[in-house]
């Protein structure tokens, strides 16, 4: 990968800049270093998540290895599913993922537009449903932002996807997010580490 000569100082053979709202480091997502410290978050490893009445989260695990790959959250409507990655410490990573995900959902048979949103450029999505599962298509969002050597995706279906109050009030959710990078050397584009709560199940309950 290009990324990981350039972490390691060598040039890459093309650097894209950083994509994330001008208020990031004080309206989220946030590095762990920018959260306040005090505030009552579930740990879930890679990312911190801010309880709030009616939220329900919900852990994504890979079926042979076990491991937790993702943070899902039912909230106002809405369905956010966060992954956060490692990335270089000076380029961004959501310029070159974002294409990957219109070509993939073109493969599908979907379609996609590139529209910018609240967090920047994001793909809003049309993606076919399997006939198994009631056929037709769904409506998604897809949302990227590159903080310090992290990149936190996610992915806005529900209510938030159409826009409107749900959009506002899953937006927040996302922005609420705490990003936990960590210093043990990673390869840029590799899954940051998710886990259970410390106290277990129970405090997946928000």
């Amino acid at each position: 990968m290009s990324d990981i000569a350039a972490d390691q100082g060598d040039a890459p053979v093309e650097e894209q800049p950083k994509s994330a709202p001008d208020d990031r480091g004080t309206a989220g997502p946030l590095d762990e270093s920018e959260a306040n410290a005090v505030r009552p978050y579930v740990d879930l490893g890679g990312v911190k998540i801010l309880p709030r009445p009616d939220l329900h989260l919900r852990l994504e695990v890979e079926e042979g290895s076990k491991r937790v790959v993702a943070v899902g959250l039912d909230y106002a409507g809405s369905t956010l599913q966060v992954q956060p990655f490692a990335a270089p410490r000076s380029s961004g990573l959501w310029h070159e993922i974002r294409q990957q995900i219109v070509d993939q959902i073109h493969k599908q048979g979907g379609t996609t537009n590139v529209v910018d949103g609240p967090f920047g450029p994001e793909v809003r999505a049309e993606i076919p449903v399997a006939a198994d599962q009631a056929g037709g298509s769904r409506v998604a969002r897809f949302i990227g932002v590159d903080g310090p050597r992290w990149f936190l995706r996610g992915v806005i279906a529900g209510e938030g996807a159409a826009g409107g109050e749900g959009a506002a009030q899953i937006e927040d959710l996302f922005r609420s997010i705490v990003v936990v990078r960590g210093n043990t050397p990673m390869p840029p584009r590799d899954l940051i580490p998710l886990s259970m709560p410390a106290t277990g199940p129970a405090a997946a309950q928000a």
